[in-house]
């Protein structure tokens, strides 16, 4: 897992460029990253509930910060 994916999954999250974030849910190697994607995608479009759209939007970017935060830094030179 490259950090331009967390890179990427932060801004399309952020920008709300849905179609984007379904081709990174696909293509990345980060499974939990992939379902939390999965996850927020399904609450965005199927769900009615306000609540459980905003909880899983909260979990996607906090994975995403932890993720970040995890990744050594010379993992982040890498392209």
């Amino acid at each position: 897992m490259y950090i331009p994916d967390y890179d990427k999954a932060l801004y399309f999250t952020l920008w709300g460029q849905w179609d984007d974030l379904l081709v990174l849910m696909v293509r990345t190697n980060d499974d939990m990253l992939s379902k939390k994607i999965e996850v927020f995608l399904h609450a965005f479009h199927y769900n009615s509930n306000e609540q459980q759209v905003m909880t899983s939007h909260e979990e996607l970017l906090h994975y995403i910060d932890h993720a970040m935060g995890q990744t050594p830094a010379a993992a982040m030179m890498e392209v």
